[in-house]
């Protein structure tokens, strides 16, 4: 992946649970296929999260299934539809938001690649 002007891009390996990881800059999985449900309640508890409720799986796991579909992430009014839940709740589930909280939770790529 190249960096966009002014970015910088720096990858780190992360050990999550025996398994090395590799991530960007901001923490993002440079592989979809890395993640699992271990290292999402590893990302999660770093945010702060201590629990992740069936809501929050709900979310992560929609935004994996549209992202295998489609080879991008949900628009907000396919992610409001197909979750049938508000944007405003489900900025409020993850730190970070949609965007720096539940797609990083999910494992798809950082949405800076995706530009």
């Amino acid at each position: 992946m190249n960096a966009g002007p002014g970015q910088s891009y720096q990858r780190k390996v992360r050990d999550l649970h025996g398994r090395d990881i590799v991530f960007d800059g901001e923490d993002f999985f440079e592989d979809p296929d890395d993640w699992s449900e271990e290292a999402a309640r590893s990302l999660a508890a770093e945010a702060g999260l201590s629990e992740l409720s069936d809501e929050h799986w709900r979310v992560m796991h929609f935004l994996r299934d549209y992202y295998q579909r489609n080879g991008r992430a949900p628009l907000n009014k396919h992610l409001t539809s197909g979750l049938g839940m508000s944007i405003s709740r489900i900025q409020a589930l993850f730190p970070g938001g949609i965007k720096y909280g539940a797609r990083r939770l999910a494992g798809l790529p950082n949405p800076k690649s995706c530009m």
